[in-house]
């Protein structure tokens, strides 16, 4: 997405935000709008002329005034999404509202949306959004969700809204150069590659290994939690060591996530386990939002990475009497893991959460990068170092990992084991340039390796099914081409740990810019960088120092 049409996009939501908030409440209704901007005076719009416009498409005369420069094509954008109705259930709605990520961000745009006596609006917020989804005869949609919001009058407090645009407008362009800078880069790199890839394996293709798979549930009885998952075996007649994996899965995943990739690996002869961890795994989050569970605590963030732990102290023991686990090499293990799991494996590798930035960066919280949101949560942890590193794990993978604020830079340069760290540039969840780009330079390891997918998303590399999503995700959302997003994942993943885990050092020449610009599309451009781009990447970012959520040391 270039900047002009991130701008756009930018301006087009803020447009509908400001306007979208903007309806009735059932005996008390929300009959205007007033937007104050100070010097100027404050104006207001009604809202039976937006609900006019959103059932009818007729314009008043007093809306007009305001959409002078609007063209139709946004004119019909608008009305379609003031159409919107989201299916949800109250109960849902009540839970998503009471989730304490929610609430900060109902926290952060209340400074913007204010009640009828200025006050902050995040509890008139989240009652509308509650109200809203319990309307069995309308639902929630933007129209029936501004009837829900309390009082006669909502408050738009333009200085704020436009400050938080303008921050946001400033993160787009950064990342856009940021991701033009490393295309560059890639490409220099690339250039010099004199290896024709298509004489050489195809690492997107399975491998020539069956296997058998094995569902276990294993009870940590030190700490009285499950750690259920499957373990994806090579059918191997050699008796040489087997190099296992972990894959650790995001919030609200589960083992079939990236069962594609388990599969793949397996085939080219490593063992695989895909751990389930039950505290943020999807079943507990349909349980959550069905009011069956609590909310995940913050302690999530240390028991992912003692479920691997635990995993592998199982391995060890059972290998003792099971010959189909003899061959493992449980001291030299590699991890994958996505969003959170990207978080627990760069914790697995050493990697210690540092408080002093957690608290910087989170009293308050000011920060548009909701993955600081989760981040966050580890104020509420003991401020003491946590062992969490696991000396077996010798590589990892870290797929859109979260790390800018609970790492931080002192955090991040304790892993010195081999990286491979992949983000997308279109990521509004964990995005690129802080939780990726950023990180990638602050790490120490002498082997680190950075694949940025241009137009790719938090999504592009998952597999879920669409009728047992905890979230639901739209198509923009997932970003183009997933299947060739996975091909990447397998072909790198295979190319990374049989350089790194299984010390095949012929692989490494697939662990470069010619590799990846070889197997590269059009419609998902991926760029690979090395090591030693790190310090080009690190000049480039200190040309601006307007950064969000990243540590105060390096904005100077």
């Amino acid at each position: 997405m270039s900047i002009s049409a991130s701008l756009r996009w930018v301006k087009a939501s803020a447009i509908a935000t400001i306007i979208t908030i903007s309806m009735p409440i059932s005996v008390r209704a929300v009959e205007q709008i007033t937007l104050h901007y100070p010097p100027f005076k404050d104006f207001s719009i009604s809202v039976r002329d937006l609900e006019l416009f959103a059932k009818k498409g007729q314009i008043a005369p007093a809306f007009a005034t305001y959409i002078k420069q609007t063209t139709p094509e946004q004119l019909q954008q608008l009305r379609q999404l003031l159409q919107q109705r989201m299916d949800i259930s109250p109960t849902y709605a009540t839970q998503i509202a009471n989730a304490p990520l929610i609430q900060t961000l109902l926290e952060r745009l209340g400074e913007v949306i204010q009640t009828e006596d200025l006050t902050n609006g995040q509890q008139s917020l989240r009652l509308a959004l509650v109200r809203a989804a319990a309307d069995k005869n309308v639902g929630l949609t933007p129209i029936n969700f501004l009837y829900q919001f309390p009082g006669r009058k909502m408050n738009i407090n333009l200085s704020e809204g436009f400050a938080v645009y303008a921050n946001f407008s400033q993160l787009l362009k950064q990342r856009d150069l940021m991701i033009v800078a490393l295309k560059q880069i890639a490409q220099a790199e690339a250039a010099t590659t004199k290896i024709d890839f298509s004489t050489k394996l195809d690492l997107r293709k399975s491998g020539r290994f069956g296997y058998q798979i094995r569902r276990f549930e294993w009870l940590d009885r030190s700490r009285q939690r499950l750690v259920p998952g499957d373990l994806y075996l090579p059918q191997a007649t050699s008796t040489s060591p087997i190099s296992l994996i972990v894959i650790s899965h995001g919030v609200a995943e589960d083992r079939t996530t990236f069962a594609y990739l388990a599969k793949h690996l397996v085939s080219h002869g490593f063992a695989v386990a895909v751990v389930e961890h039950i505290g943020g795994d999807a079943d507990r989050f349909r349980k959550y939002f069905s009011g069956l569970a609590p909310a995940p605590g913050a302690t999530e963030l240390l028991q992912r990475p003692r479920d691997i732990s635990f995993l592998l102290d199982e391995l060890q023991r059972l290998a003792v009497n099971d010959p189909s686990l003899r061959q493992l090499n449980l001291k030299q293990v590699g991890a994958i893991g996505h969003s959170l799991g990207g978080y627990t494996a760069l914790a697995l590798a050493g990697a210690t959460i540092d408080f002093e930035q957690v608290t910087q960066d989170c009293t308050p919280n000011r920060s548009l990068n909701l993955s600081v949101l989760l981040q966050c949560r580890a104020n509420e942890l003991e401020f003491k170092l946590h062992a969490l590193q696991d000396p077996r794990i010798k590589a990892i993978f870290a797929i859109n990992p979260l790390d800018s604020t609970i790492f931080g830079q002192r955090g991040m340069s304790q892993v010195r084991v081999p990286v491979l760290m992949m983000g997308g540039s279109d990521d509004i969840i964990t995005p690129a340039v802080s939780e990726q780009i950023h990180p990638f330079t602050w790490l120490q390891t002498s082997d680190k390796y950075l694949a940025i997918l241009e137009k790719g998303t938090h999504f592009s590399t998952l597999t879920f099914s669409k009728q047992d999503s905890v979230f639901p995700v739209s198509k923009s959302l997932i970003g183009p081409d997933p299947q060739i997003a996975q091909t990447y994942v397998k072909a790198l993943g295979v190319a990374f740990f049989q350089t790194h885990l299984a010390q095949r050092q012929e692989f490494q020449t697939y662990l470069n810019a010619g590799y990846a610009n070889s197997i590269s599309r059009v419609s998902l451009p991926l760029n690979l960088v090395r090591s030693s781009a790190s310090a080009q990447i690190r000049r480039i970012l200190q040309q601006d120092n307007v950064r969000v959520g990243i540590p105060a040391s390096e904005k100077n």
